[in-house]
This record gives structure tokens, C-alpha cells and sequence, in this order.
């Protein structure tokens, strides 16, 4: 080639290199955090186009979006059982405090590595010792809102004492599981096992005298009503023959007829000899 155009091509490249180092584009969801010669500038740049010096600026782009760090914890409760927890973290961090981070702790990766994930495990140990392996699960609430109380204190304590406090913001804290060992679980399998029988048997009791009660109820209310109805027709046949001896008191006669009425026609048999008994034939036609 000729030299003059060996020339050109150099500083055609030359122009590219310059023109490519002079300016910068920050990501939607980052900011910039702009190096010269080394040392931390300041001010984060936003997301957008950036001008800067050529082969003098570096710009690193930090995400600030919310990020999950889990970490599966294993720690002693307070009864001595071995659990493993897993917790998941949801945090951002501050794009206005990033140079101040990045210069005192570093990138977002390393403020996970030496800050968010030492929380977690401290803050998860020191909880789970305040309680027993069967609290950790009947009051779940109560110890994740322990755990994300003691992360944020631990959080905040580090960045104070590196003069960045605030760059980390929790968002949310859950624990995804509890994990303890197999004689632990195999003991409360026992336990809502006998749970179980021993419930079934008190409803099986409580269905026996259920069944005794209502029995004795039925028996009771036949009592009272043949009770009731001797009462009743006691009552009517006493009320009858109240009734009856009246009427006999009023009517002599009507005691004659009652007579008549139960006579079954024979004579009276009496005794010493076929002679028959004498009758007051005179008071019979008296009466006629």
C-alpha cells in the first residue's frame, strides 16, 4: 500500500478509538460509577448517555434493582436440634451511595459477599436459639419478622462503621424452609400420630354417652308418658264414679236397677229341705 494511505488507515483508527473511548452509555437499572486514573469520583452517573475523558475515565455500571441472596443456614434451636433454613433476602442498594460503597466495600458482589450474606447467617443462628425446634414452626411469623429485624440491624451496623449507612435497603425476608433431622421429624410423626388416636377415642367416647344419654332420654319420656296417661285415666275413672255415686245418692231407684242389672236370674239357694222360701207376697201386691 502507499504510505499516505498507510497513513489514513492509522488515523482513521485512531479517530474510531478516541471517538469510542469519549463516551459512555449507563444501562436502564444501573448507575456509573466513574474512576479517573483510579480514584472513586463522587457522583453516580445515571442510566443514559455519558460523556467522559478518553483512556482517562473508567466507568463501571453497578445494578441498584432488587436482588435476592439466599443462603441455607444450619444452627442448633433452643432444645438442641439440628435445623438447616433456608431464607431468602430481597435487597437494593442506594444508586446515589455507590461510588461511596464501591470505594469502601466494593461492588455489588462483594457487598453481597461481606455484608448481606453475613447477616443472614448470624442473624439466623442467634433466632433460631431462642426457640425450640417445634416453635420455629408453630410461630413461623414471629421468627421471620426476629430474622429480618436482626439483618437489618447487622446490615446497618456494617455500613455505618464503613460510612455508607443507607446504601442497603431490605425489601423482604422469607424463610423457604425449615429442614431438621430425621429423628426429630420422626418424633413428631409419632406425636400427631398419638394426637390423632387419642382424639378418636375421645370422640368415640363422647359419641357412647351421646348415645347412652339420648337412650336414657327416650326411656324417660316413655316413663313420663305412660306416667302421664295412668294419670289421666285415673283422673277420668275417678271423675266417673264421682260422678256415678252422685246420681246414686239422687235416685234410689236408679240403685234397684244397678241391682237388677247385675242379678243373673237365679233364685237364692237355701238349705234343709225342698221347701222353698217364702215370699211377702202381701208387700208384692201392696206394690202393685
Amino acid at each position: 500500500m502507499p504510505r499516505n494511505a498507510i497513513i489514513a488507515v492509522i488515523l482513521i483508527a485512531i479517530i474510531v478509538a478516541l471517538f469510542n473511548a469519549s463516551f459512555v452509555i449507563v444501562n436502564a437499572g444501573h448507575v456509573g460509577v466513574v474512576r479517573t486514573l483510579g480514584a472513586v469520583k463522587p457522583d453516580a452517573w445515571p442510566e443514559g448517555f455519558h460523556f467522559k475523558k478518553p483512556f482517562v475515565d473508567s466507568v463501571e455500571e453497578v445494578d441498584i434493582r432488587l436482588r435476592k441472596a439466599q443462603n441455607d443456614v444450619g444452627a442448633a434451636s433452643k432444645d438442641l436440634q439440628v435445623v438447616r433454613t433456608q431464607v431468602a433476602v430481597q435487597y437494593s442498594v442506594a444508586g446515589p451511595l455507590m461510588p461511596q460503597a464501591y470505594q469502601n466495600i466494593g461492588n455489588r458482589g462483594v457487598i453481597e459477599a461481606t455484608v448481606i450474606n453475613p447477616a443472614i447467617q448470624e442473624s439466623v443462628k442467634a433466632v433460631t436459639a431462642k426457640y425450640t425446634a417445634e416453635e420455629l414452626v408453630t410461630r413461623r411469623a414471629e421468627v421471620k419478622t426476629q430474622i429480618q429485624g436482626a439483618i437489618e440491624a447487622f446490615i446497618d451496623t456494617t455500613l455505618r462503621q464503613k460510612e455508607v449507612a443507607g446504601a442497603v435497603t431490605l425489601a423482604n425476608v422469607a424463610i423457604t424452609d425449615f429442614d431438621f433431622s430425621a429423628e426429630f421429624n420422626r418424633a413428631i410423626e409419632e406425636k400427631v400420630q398419638a394426637e390423632q388416636e387419642a382424639l378418636k377415642a375421645k370422640n368415640e367416647k363422647l359419641r357412647r354417652v351421646t348415645q347412652a344419654e339420648a337412650a336414657a332420654a327416650e326411656r324417660q319420656l316413655a316413663a313420663d308418658a305412660e306416667a302421664y296417661q295412668i294419670e289421666v285415666a285415673s283422673k277420668a275413672r275417678a271423675d266417673a264414679i264421682r260422678r256415678e255415686a252422685e246420681a246414686l245418692r239422687g235416685n234410689p231407684a236408679l240403685i234397684q236397677l244397678r241391682i237388677a242389672e247385675k242379678w243373673n236370674g237365679k233364685l237364692p239357694q237355701v238349705s234343709g229341705g225342698n221347701a222353698l222360701p217364702l215370699l211377702n207376697i202381701e208387700g208384692f201386691k201392696q206394690e202393685k
